[in-house]
């Protein structure tokens, strides 16, 4: 991995069919740490994570990752520092699992595996339970199973930076868990993951900063106590929300 540094975003917004999706965005995240992006939908979430991502281009406004202007730096350079997991993969179907995961090893050796490399997909493959299953074809896995594959080839690219766009879709509570378990190890070795999150408790018991959205703007950002009250989450999401405590986190319980 190389590179060390946040992700800073400047005067970004962003427009489309001449429907203003992102007011003047101003944000900075900070490195080794697990950072939520929560919002109601439309909030603009999926739009600001694939700007940052450059999987949508700049239409106003400056991103830079780790110092890097991600509208100036070539793509083979990037890739050495952030992977992204967007919610629709729209891969070929007759891949098998580990052919997927392989993909992610790409920056790194061009098509041309090492030992490292192969190791490095044998060990994702464990990670996300998908060693049962490696050698069957994307399209015979159920849309949980895909979506660990996803995930495994994301994090195999083993990049600073890690930008996963609502992730758990698909994840049974098991599997969600424990892919919240695995950011959370990613961070402690040094690694940065921003994360579109839907569930508020997924973002109150594992994420170390959190940055709220709605109508396109940034509306709180945080860590967890400050950012998950009931006067915000309530605006947030125009909805009455209680929130309690729980092993001195945030406990968000909704209205029936």
């Amino acid at each position: 991995m190389s590179g060390s540094g946040g992700i800073d975003v400047r005067g970004v917004t962003h427009r489309i069919h001449g429907t203003t999706i992102l007011q003047p965005i101003d944000l900075s995240l900070p490195s080794g740490k697990v950072t939520a992006l929560i919002g109601p939908n439309g909030a603009g979430k999926s739009t600001l994570i694939r700007l940052i991502a450059r999987i949508d281009p700049l239409q106003t406004g400056e991103v830079t990752v780790n110092g890097l202007d991600v509208r100036q730096t070539p793509s083979a350079r990037l890739a050495l520092e952030m992977a992204f997991m967007g919610q629709h993969s729209g891969l070929v179907s007759r891949l098998r699992v580990r052919e997927l995961v392989a993909f992610g090893r790409w920056p790194h050796c061009h098509g041309r595996p090492g030992p490292k490399d192969r190791a490095a997909v044998e060990k994702a493959l464990a990670d996300f339970d998908l060693l049962p299953l490696a050698d069957r074809f994307m399209d015979e896995l159920s849309g949980g199973q895909a979506q660990r594959a996803h995930l495994a080839m994301t994090v195999v690219q083993e990049t600073p930076w890690l930008l996963l766009d609502e992730p758990l879709n698909n994840l049974d509570l098991a599997h969600a868990r424990a892919l919240m378990a695995h950011l959370a190890r990613l961070r402690d070795e040094g690694r940065s993951v921003l994360i579109v999150l839907h569930d508020l408790n997924f973002a109150s018991g594992w994420a170390d900063h959190v940055v709220a959205m709605k109508d396109g703007r940034i509306l709180a950002e945080g860590a967890p106590a400050e950012v998950l009250t009931e006067p915000r989450l309530s605006e947030l999401y125009d909805t009455p929300i209680t929130v309690g405590s729980y092993q001195g986190r945030p406990l968000i319980l909704h209205h029936l």
